[in-house]
């Protein structure tokens, strides 16, 4: 991982805003619902590994999990501590840290959250250590929750949002769906930063490797993603109702995962 390129980003990008906007907002709810669906009830310990200013830490702390927050940025490290001060149901910790060496314990936690790690990855072997280190920390019977984006993610958005006709981006999108690796070496703010980009198939294979029981690899938005009145059905709360349907409908269809720009894996210990 390119260390100072990702850390600049996320210095730079509001990234802690990112999951109360656009069609963001049905991955977070998606998120949410298999992280219920998969869990053991609270209290049980959870580790947020990149978990940023806390999104889904403070959400599963306020429902009585102890949960742990550790993130590679120190900017939302810092976000993450400051919420914590005054939190009703606050963290159990905060710290910066490295997804491929974790400072717990064997078998110590009963969820790893790792839902944004593994896309800044961008070499295999770093991927398969930080999963290795989730195996390691987690119980028996403790679960994985692992996000990543998929190939065409960039693709995919470029058309919604139109951007296919400018040469630099297609250049970058044509690189994204050759090889997985994903460079804006422009820094354009809306295009992203350095991150690898899955096949669907691939990723099971990852998850596979690590010696976890792969339960399952979830689409986490579908063909929602590709609608470009997505806000305006969003804040329709029927609309809204029938677009978390839809993506949850076709989650497990192989031909559909692709379409999604997040897959999320979810594995037993």
């Amino acid at each position: 991982m390119s260390d100072d390129t990702v850390r600049g980003y996320y210095d730079r990008f509001t990234e802690e805003r990112r999951l109360s906007t656009g069609v963001s907002q049905l991955e977070a709810a998606r998120t949410k619902a298999l992280i219920r669906r998969f869990s053991p009830r609270p209290p049980a310990v959870v580790m947020d590994v990149g978990g940023g200013a806390g999104a889904y830490a403070f959400w599963l702390a306020n429902q009585g999990y102890e949960v742990h927050l550790m993130d590679h940025s120190p900017r939302l490290v810092e976000l993450a501590t400051d919420r914590n001060a005054t939190a009703g149901g606050p963290l159990a910790s905060v710290g910066e840290g490295d997804a491929r060496a974790l400072p717990i314990a064997d078998g110590h936690v009963d969820v790893v959250l790792l839902l944004g790690p593994l896309y800044h990855l961008t070499k295999k072997e770093d991927r398969a250590q930080a999963l290795a280190e989730a195996a390691r920390v987690l119980r028996p019977g403790g679960v994985l929750f692992a996000a990543c984006m998929t190939r065409w993610a960039s693709l995919l958005d470029g058309l919604v949002h139109r951007r296919l006709s400018n040469p630099a981006f297609r250049a970058m999108v044509n690189e994204d769906v050759v090889t997985g690796q994903h460079r804006n070496p422009e820094l354009h703010p809306d295009w992203f930063t350095t991150a690898y980009l899955h096949r669907p198939e691939e990723f099971a294979h990852e998850l596979g490797a690590s010696g976890l029981e792969v339960v399952g690899v979830f689409g986490l938005e579908g063909p929602v993603a590709l609608l470009t009145d997505f806000d305006e059905r969003w804040a329709d709360p029927v609309e809204r109702e029938a677009m978390i349907t839809l993506a949850e409908t076709v989650e497990s269809e192989a031909a559909l995962r692709g379409v999604s720009p997040h897959l999320l894996g979810v594995c037993r210990g």
